[in-house]
């Protein structure tokens, strides 16, 4: 047996899963039915134990292809785990892949009763061990730091368009997803990838058609210097925001984010588009949210999240600028919004290549 200990004093008991060792994390939950082998593989968990709120996971087994990136989760908590997947495109059991990635996590715990107690209390401190340690203040010490310099890239990577080349756009990884890639690729792109703390003069100097903000984890707040590099890019190319990129241009322009209670995780979001009205399913994988009414006079709220009315999307025209806070990209889906990749490809000076 083993244990999750929430800082609340809540204590969960459970069978071990995964990698073996105590980890401390920030317990969050995600709502996807699909999907966790992206959730798994997305950089922005970095720091975070991961709950899921559907009971079944890992029926489909393991599939390399749809990775997103390397994973960056603290811990996994599932109600109940897959041992005999069944898809004719399944490479191995969760379970492997979690020793394997060194996860550890939790099986057979309530998972209902936990993502009920972050709902109602907030996103707080766990830790997935085997034994209950008899003082858990050291619980509410642990905070996630140095998140995106712990998972972008280390060097420049390059990847060429899909077909006929037609624009180049410079990525900023500050944890990127890799079908933020991909959605780039196969739109007759070539993709230069820089590392998070890469100068703009160095973006710059390369003259690509536009310019890339990738999602990634933590507070954005902590990233300064690349706060900084994003104001000197602005009104130079055109630029598109996604998650963190979306918060980070907000900070660069002079405006303010705040942490969410619980957050958003989940493929099932629903976001009001401000300017016809209709609302898109979204995915999202985020703790913080952009102010709006601190960019009033830089920029326009272009889409509001329609269960609890946080920002989910700006726009300044003014610098040939927008960003959104949930992914376009998605993948196992929704992928409703896609067109955005195209509404920055008409930004460079052209129609979507797809």
């Amino acid at each position: 047996m083993a244990y999750l200990i929430l800082s609340n004093g809540k204590i969960f008991e459970g069978r071990r899963i995964g990698a073996n060792g105590d980890r401390v994390g920030e317990l969050v939950f995600t709502t996807g039915m699909e999907g966790y082998l992206e959730t798994l593989t997305d950089p922005s968990y970095f720091g975070q134990i991961v709950t899921h709120s559907f009971p079944l996971i890992g029926n489909y087994g393991v599939i390399e292809e749809d990775f997103e990136g390397k994973s960056a989760l603290f811990g996994y908590i599932v109600r109940e785990i897959c041992d005999t997947p069944s898809n004719f495109r399944s490479q191995y059991a969760l379970n492997d892949y979690l020793v394997k990635a060194g996860i550890p996590g939790l099986c057979g715990v309530d998972t209902r009763e936990i993502v009920r107690i972050t709902r109602e209390e907030g996103v707080m401190n766990a830790m997935i061990c085997d034994q209950v340690p008899k003082d858990i203040s050291f619980l509410r010490d642990f905070s996630v730091t140095k998140a995106v310099a712990s998972v972008t890239c280390k060097e420049k990577q390059l990847f060429p368009a899909e077909g006929k080349e037609e624009y180049r756009v410079a990525l900023l990884d500050y944890g990127a997803k890799r079908n933020i890639i991909r959605s780039l690729q196969k739109r007759g792109c070539a993709v230069t990838v820089w590392p998070a703390d890469t100068k703009a003069e160095t973006v710059l100097a390369g003259d690509p058609d536009g310019v890339m903000l990738s999602n990634g984890p933590g507070d954005p707040k902590e990233n300064t210097g690349c706060i900084a590099e994003i104001r000197k890019m602005l009104g130079q190319k055109p630029v598109f925001g996604i998650c963190l990129g979306h918060q980070l241009t907000a900070l660069a322009l002079g405006g303010d984010t705040v942490k969410l209670k619980y957050g958003h995780r989940g493929g099932n979001q629903p976001v009001k588009d401000m300017q016809t009205g209709r609302t898109w399913i979204t995915s999202q994988n985020h703790g913080y949210a952009v102010v709006a009414d601190s960019l009033a006079d830089r920029g326009a709220e272009t889409f509001v999240n329609a269960n609890d009315g946080s920002c989910e999307g700006m726009a300044y025209p003014d610098l040939d600028c927008f960003t959104v806070q949930f992914h376009p990209e998605a993948c196992s889906g929704p992928q409703d919004t896609g067109f955005l990749f195209d509404r920055f490809l008409a930004m460079m000076g052209g129609n979507s290549h797809a």
